[in-house]
């Protein structure tokens, strides 16, 4: 592990200021179960590491305001599996929140962190994609409020700009009759990475899909009423997966969405 320096701001306004001035020599520490891999092996080398576990506004909180639900970024997998809030309202979310890693990883990997890592194969990216959720960052210009959709880039890559930071993920609350579901394909059980992943919500005013780990960023594809299995079938016909990769090749990844596909429709119907 390379040294670095170790900062651990008490307000926002201090963390916004640091990461402005550190610029990309910095990186943000949360639950940190990517972070600290990357700085085991090397692959990361940051002059100064941002703890922002003592942020008041970034406290595990997960909060109803109208019909909006908003989800702190200090919020963790296990706090999620155990509000009766989004197992109501979410229960998709719920279920890839109990994929990710083991017991230990998501007594400490945060929700915001695993969007911000930005990685294809994300358990709770296509559920959040499915459901609309917002990206609440700030930065030395303020708050903003980036549609997760456009937050991710590719593997790795976020438009998140360098001195900012997320502070909350936005749920919106259904007006009307939901439904939705989860599946997800790995090579074998316990806490390895998914070589497929599906979530899909069927409503009164249409459907919405999204599949994970088949090209370099999470995908969202949305239809109108009753449009679930052609929403699917454009899914197939669109991924890419990495025909590199060492979980699964492209065939089978191919073969798993259709059929992790139709039971997601299925389950939610």
């Amino acid at each position: 592990m390379r040294r670095f320096e170790y900062a651990r701001p008490s307000t926002l306004a201090e963390a916004v200021a640091l990461l402005a001035q550190e610029g990309e020599r910095a990186k943000v520490l949360a639950g940190g179960t990517d972070l600290l891999i990357r700085l085991r092996d090397r692959t990361l080398g940051p002059a100064v590491v941002v703890d922002i576990k003592r942020i008041p506004e970034i406290a595990p909180a997960i909060t109803q305001d109208g019909a909006l639900v908003r989800i702190s970024a200090g919020t963790t997998m296990t706090t999620l599996v155990e509000s009766d809030l989004l197992r109501r309202s979410f229960p998709a979310l719920v279920e890839a929140a109990r994929y990710v890693g083991s017991v230990q990883i998501r007594n400490r990997a945060t929700l915001a962190g695993n969007q911000c890592n930005a990685s294809p194969a994300a358990d709770t990216a296509t559920p959040l994609l499915v459901y609309g959720a917002v990206v609440v960052a700030t930065g030395s210009g303020g708050e903003r409020r980036i549609s997760l959709d456009e937050f991710f880039v590719r593997s790795g890559v976020t438009t998140l700009e360098v001195g900012e930071l997320v502070t909350a993920i936005e749920l919106p609350l259904p007006s009307g009759a939901r439904r939705s579901a989860f599946q997800r394909r790995t090579r074998r059980r316990g806490h390895d990475l998914a070589s497929v992943t599906v979530s899909v919500v069927l409503a009164d005013d249409g459907v919405r899909l999204a599949y994970g780990s088949l090209g370099p960023r999470p995908r969202l594809i949305v239809g109108g009423p009753g449009s679930a299995e052609e929403l699917l079938e454009r899914a197939v016909s669109e991924a890419s997966p990495s025909p590199t990769s060492m979980r699964a090749g492209p065939e089978y990844r191919l073969a798993m969405l259709r059929v992790l596909g139709k039971r997601a429709i299925e389950a939610a119907a």
